[in-house]
């Protein structure tokens, strides 16, 4: 029996479409399960064959040269487009105008109105000139020929030969064949080196851009990071996935390099003018992703902004793996005193500079996790202080630490443990230096009358005046006591607004750096801010201030267990931040190495009044060296003071160079002197840096930024 159903399509399947001749096809789903592994199959394999011959040598080097001819042509093209017209104006303009800056924008109609102005002018000029060319032509033939006619009289009258009337004019007919022969020697083959000529010439443009693929390129050039110059810099900044700064490349941007790439200390400095719409905090944003195409670690790349230059980024990279090697040994480790008035070592910068970690008118904070290195920069820090036989030093640890025991005979005290008696303990201590700061006031208008600040002549007057140094460690379990906390942050906080003229130092130290554990206050009236490796973003703007991790200044980039010892600071230099890494003085009993006893011994023999004529440390100032070498001149060449600071201290300025002059004077506000083409020092701006570095004794520590 037949199906009924089935004819319709049997009959349907005998009668052929009248449009096409072909074969029926399967159903378009079963034809594409079909021929869909076959497909990914060919694409496998010709993608495949594809990287095979990308890998070729001759393969690639055709590629790269050929890429770096037709870039080369097209920048060429470009630049000669943009210097005959108006193109870079309207794209100038275009950009204004996205940006919605009309001020630009008016700027940039102006001067393509004059550009086209004086491009209309000087064709108006040319075309005149074209139709004067004739007449001016005649008139130079005709005077040439005279002057030549009347020279070959004077010839045939000298040498009483008629003969010689010509003679100045075959001699120009002469000289004139043969350059005519010379040019047809020389002009064939020149004719046939220009394109050559202008291949290589291309081609030399596009391998400086970098126009090849980047698959393309030879092996060395994936180093570009190595050295970070101003084409590396722009190909980093370009591969950050910024979209703002993308469409500003693809618009043409060019950049203004506010100072070009210079050496600095252990790295490389540069200052960019970023485009319109691209910040420095959208760079910071990918700040991992800027240090792997610069080839570093994120701890050596640093991003910035200028406090007083928006829109600029200065850009710090350090050499690959300089803040791993060791640092140099404490200045004060075998001979030497000190002066609290002055300061004393703690660390090494960044770029290898040493770092003077100032009391007098300071209090610290510090912080990081366990085993960051938070104790050996204070234990410098106290170790350099006690060598000054008129401080008084005081540490209160609020945990079971063996740290401070060898400084134990030179301090006045040293309270150990978490228990509700070392906490009582530390709080009373604040309640003594909430006393001590008012009585200090007092006797400081009395013994100095004029003077604002305690000075050593007045500290040396009155043994009640003498400078202190006090260690709160583990300070949150002060803070986070229920019983004593509330109390210990009123204290802290007025102790500090009152205690920077008076001679009194507080260490606040801390591995939990929150809201919680450190008092807001606290932290905004701190002047020397210093972040081991923290854990988040909370820890690192508790300790280094609000905004500064949005602004690039991260300690949380940091690796625990192998940056110790490096640390991220803020009021350490005229600079936003700095990255030290501190000095190391070693104690381990295992191993037999204790150099923390020794530099206590002798601090108690100063302090017991033993002999005073250890060398006394004194760290360097180079604003006061430049004003003694400048003496009463008003000026002098930056050459001469560059020579006069040698003569003056051979082992600290013996290998200074113009930069590292300029690199001081920049930081101390001094800028750029030149009179008579000639770059000079100033002594009136040097003696205002010092004075304003003076007057900053009044302002630190008591705002946030």
């Amino acid at each position: 029996m037949t199906d009924i159903t089935s004819r319709p399509s049997i009959e349907a399947e005998k009668t052929p479409e009248p449009v096409s001749l072909a074969k029926p096809e399967q159903p378009v789903d079963q034809a594409e399960r079909a021929s869909g592994p076959r497909r990914r199959v060919r694409i496998d394999s010709l993608r495949r064959v594809f990287i095979d011959v990308r890998q070729k040598p001759t393969y690639r080097f055709t590629v790269r040269h050929g890429a770096y001819v037709w870039g080369g042509a097209r920048i060429l093209t470009r630049r000669g487009w943009e210097a005959r017209t108006t193109a870079v104006h309207a794209r100038m303009m275009r950009i204004a105008e996205a940006s919605g800056n009309e001020e630009l924008l008016r700027t940039w109609e102006q001067r393509a109105y004059a550009y086209r102005f004086a491009r209309h002018k000087r064709r108006m000029d040319l075309l005149q000139m074209a139709m004067n060319a004739p007449r001016a032509m005649a008139s130079a033939a005709m005077g040439f020929g005279g002057l030549l006619l009347m020279l070959g009289i004077m010839l045939a009258v000298y040498n009483h030969d008629v003969r010689d009337v010509l003679a100045p004019t075959n001699a120009v007919i002469e000289f004139v064949g043969w350059v005519a022969f010379l040019a047809g020697v020389i002009w064939e083959p020149l004719l046939y080196s220009l394109p050559v000529l202008a291949l290589g010439g291309a081609w030399a443009v596009g391998k400086n851009q970098k126009t090849a693929p980047t698959w393309a390129l030879p092996a060395d050039t994936g180093e570009q990071g190595v050295i970070p110059d101003e084409n590396a810099i722009l190909r980093a900044l370009g591969k950050l996935s910024i979209p703002q700064l993308n469409a500003a490349i693809k618009e043409g941007w060019q950049p203004r390099w506010v100072q070009p790439t210079t050496r600095l200390g252990n790295g490389y400095h540069t200052q960019l003018q970023l485009p319109m719409g691209v910040t420095v905090e959208m760079v910071n944003a990918k700040k991992n992703v800027l240090a792997h195409n610069l080839m570093r670690k994120p701890v050596e790349t640093w991003p910035t902004e200028p406090p007083n230059m928006p829109g600029v980024l200065d850009l710090w990279v350090a050499d690959q793996g300089s803040l791993n090697g060791p640092v140099p040994d404490w200045p004060l480790l075998h001979e030497g005193t000190t002066d609290y008035f002055k300061g004393v070592p703690v660390a090494v910068s960044q770029r290898g500079e040493p770092i003077i970690g100032k009391l007098m008118a300071a209090n610290w904070i510090v912080g990081g996790i366990m085993g960051s290195g938070k104790t050996s920069i204070v234990v410098s820090l106290l170790l350099g202080a006690i060598l000054d036989p008129l401080v008084i030093a005081e540490v209160y640890v609020m945990a079971a630490n063996v740290d401070y025991d060898p400084l134990r005979p030179r301090l006045r005290n040293l309270v150990k443990g978490d228990d509700p008696e070392e906490l009582r303990a530390a709080l009373d201590a604040l309640r003594g230096l909430a006393n001590e700061v008012t009585e200090r006031g007092k006797l400081l208008e009395e013994l100095g009358g004029e003077s604002t600040k305690l000075t050593r002549e007045l500290a040396l007057k009155d043994p009640r005046m003498r400078p202190k140094v006090v260690v709160f460690d583990e300070c949150h379990e002060l803070f986070m006591n229920k019983e004593y906390g509330k109390e210990a942050a009123e204290l802290a906080i007025r102790v500090m607004k009152k205690a920077r003229k008076v001679g009194i130092t507080l260490i606040w130290v801390t591995v939990s750096p929150t809201a919680d554990s450190i008092p807001r206050d606290v932290t905004r009236n701190t002047s020397h801010r210093v972040a081991f490796a923290v854990g988040d973003q909370v820890a690192n703007d508790g300790l280094l201030g609000s905004g500064k991790y949005k602004a690039g200044i991260r300690a949380t980039e940091l690796v625990p267990g192998q940056d110790v010892g490096t640390a991220v600071t803020y009021g350490f230099t005229s600079k936003p931040f700095e990255i030290i890494r501190s000095h190391y003085v070693q104690r381990d009993a295992e191993r037999g190495i204790d150099e923390v006893t020794p530099v206590v011994e002798r601090a108690m023999a100063l302090y017991e009044g033993g002999p005073a004529d250890a060398p006394a440390f004194a760290p360097v100032d180079h604003l006061a060296d430049i004003a003694a070498v400048l003496g009463h001149e008003t000026k002098m060449l930056t050459l001469d003071v560059l020579r006069g600071l040698q003569d003056r201290n051979a082992v600290e300025y013996g290998s200074w160079s113009f930069r590292d002059l300029r690199s001081v004077l920049d930081d101390a506000g001094h800028g750029e002197y030149k009179t008579g083409g000639k770059m000079h020092v100033s002594l009136d701006r040097i003696l205002d840096a010092i004075a304003a570095r003076e007057d900053d004794l009044d302002d630190e520590g008591g705002t946030e930024e």
